[in-house]
C-alpha cells in the first residue's frame, strides 16, 4: 500500500468499512478514526435509535445509515467494526465472518469466554477472513512509554509492574455493562481487565499463575466494580499488580514500575479517550492529538535519577510519547489493502480471556490459579 508524502494512499485503493452501533464506543472510539485514516472509508453505519441515525448523517454524510447487520452484506464491504455490547460480539462476528465473508474488527473483549473466542479465530481461519481485537490500549502514550523503559532497560530488571484503571462512580447506573446477566460479560473486569492484562503480557509474556479480589461492592451492584489481579509472569518472575475500580475514590498512580536499578511512576489517563469524546479526531487535533503537557509526565527515580541515590539528585521526568490510536486503523488499513498482519492477532485476545476466567476462578475459590502458556 504505497502512500504519498501527506499520507495517502497513493494507488487510489480503499478499503469499505461498516460500523455496527454508534453509542460511546462506536461514536468517539471507532468512526472518526476510521474516517480520517487513508485507505478506509466509512461506508455505513448500523443503527436503529432514529438520534443517532440523525448524528451520523450529520457528521459523516457519505455513510449509509442501515438498520440491521443483514443489511450491510449488500453493500459490497471489506470488513465491519462491533461496537456492541459484549453478548452480541460472538453472534455478529460469526455473522460477518460467515453471511458477509468480511474481515472483523471486534471491540473488547473477543468473546465472554475463551472458547468462544477461540470459535471465532477458528471460523475467520476457515474462511479465509482477517480477524482482529481492538485493544486500542496499547497504543496509550504512557504505555508506549513503559514499553521504551522496559525495552531500554533504563531500570534494571522489573520486579513489579502496577497498573491501574481507576474511576470514582460511587452510584450503579442504568447501562448493559451494570446490568448484564452471567455469561453476557458485564462488569468492570471484562470492561477494563482486557487492555490491563493486554499491556502486562504485551511488557512480560505469558503468565504462570494467576490470584485475585473480583467483587461488586456498591449498592445493587450485580457486576463486579472493584477487581484487584497479580500475576505472576513466567519468564523472570516479574509480578504484575493490575487493579481495576469504579469506587477508588482516591486515584492511583496510572503505572508503577519497580526495578533493581530504578522505579517510574505516572499519573493521570492517556488524553485521546479525551479527545475523541469532545469530538476532536487526529486530523483536526493535528500535532496536540495524543500529546501530555510536560507537568503530567511521568517520573524517573533511583541510582540513576537521583531519589534515594544517596546523590541528593531529584527525581528526572520523563517525557511521555504522544499517543496513537489510529495507528491500530491504519494497520487495518494494511491487512485490508496489502495483506499485512492484523494489528491485534485475535489469539492474544482469547489468551488474555483466559486470564480473566482464571481470575474468576481465584477470587472465587480463594486460591491462586496456574495457567499454562
Amino acid at each position: 500500500m504505497a502512500q504519498g508524502a501527506d499520507g495517502d494512499i497513493a494507488d487510489g485503493r480503499v478499503a469499505r468499512i461498516g460500523l455496527v452501533g454508534f453509542g460511546v464506543a462506536g461514536s468517539a472510539f471507532h468512526a472518526p478514526l476510521i474516517h480520517t485514516t487513508p485507505g478506509l472509508e466509512l461506508a455505513a453505519v448500523v443503527v436503529r435509535d432514529p438520534g443517532r441515525a440523525a448524528a451520523v448523517r450529520a457528521r459523516y454524510p457519505g455513510a449509509e445509515v442501515v438498520p440491521a447487520v443483514e443489511d450491510l452484506w449488500r453493500l459490497g464491504l471489506d470488513a465491519v467494526t462491533l461496537a456492541t455490547p459484549n453478548a452480541t460480539h460472538v453472534p455478529l462476528a460469526l455473522s460477518a465472518i460467515e453471511d458477509g465473508g468480511v474481515g472483523v474488527v471486534v471491540d473488547k473483549p473477543l468473546a465472554p469466554t475463551a472458547e468462544q473466542g477461540r470459535q471465532l479465530v477458528a471460523a475467520a481461519a476457515a474462511r479465509g477472513v482477517p480477524l482482529t481485537v481492538y485493544l486500542n490500549r496499547r497504543w496509550d502514550g504512557d504505555f508506549l512509554t513503559v514499553q521504551q523503559l522496559v525495552a531500554d532497560g533504563a531500570l534494571g530488571s522489573i520486579r513489579r509492574f502496577e497498573s491501574r484503571f481507576e474511576r470514582w462512580r460511587p452510584d450503579v447506573v442504568d447501562s448493559w455493562k451494570e446490568r448484564a446477566a452471567p455469561g453476557e460479560a458485564g462488569g468492570i473486569l471484562f470492561d477494563l481487565g482486557p487492555h490491563l492484562i493486554d499491556q502486562a503480557v504485551q511488557l512480560f509474556g505469558p503468565v504462570s499463575q494467576v490470584y485475585a479480589e473480583v467483587a461488586a461492592t456498591r449498592t445493587g451492584a450485580t457486576n463486579a466494580d472493584d477487581v484487584f489481579l497479580a500475576l505472576r509472569h513466567s519468564a523472570g518472575g516479574v509480578l504484575s499488580h493490575l487493579y481495576a475500580s469504579a469506587v477508588a475514590a482516591d486515584l492511583g498512580p496510572r503505572f508503577r514500575l519497580l526495578g533493581d536499578a530504578g522505579g517510574y511512576s505516572v499519573r493521570g489517563l492517556d488524553p485521546q479517550e479525551a479527545q475523541l469524546r469532545s469530538g476532536a479526531d487526529p486530523s483536526s487535533a493535528g500535532a496536540e492529538w495524543g500529546r501530555v503537557p510536560p507537568a503530567s509526565w511521568g517520573v524517573r527515580s533511583g541510582a540513576g535519577a537521583g531519589g534515594d541515590s544517596g546523590r541528593g539528585e531529584p527525581p528526572v521526568r520523563v517525557p511521555t510519547r504522544p499517543g496513537d490510536y489510529g495507528e491500530f486503523y491504519r494497520r487495518w488499513a494494511a491487512t485490508l489493502l496489502e495483506g499485512a498482519p492484523v494489528p491485534v492477532d485475535p489469539s492474544d485476545a482469547v489468551y488474555g480471556l483466559t486470564i480473566v476466567e482464571a481470575a474468576v476462578r481465584a477470587s472465587s475459590d480463594r486460591l491462586i490459579v496456574a495457567v499454562g502458556p
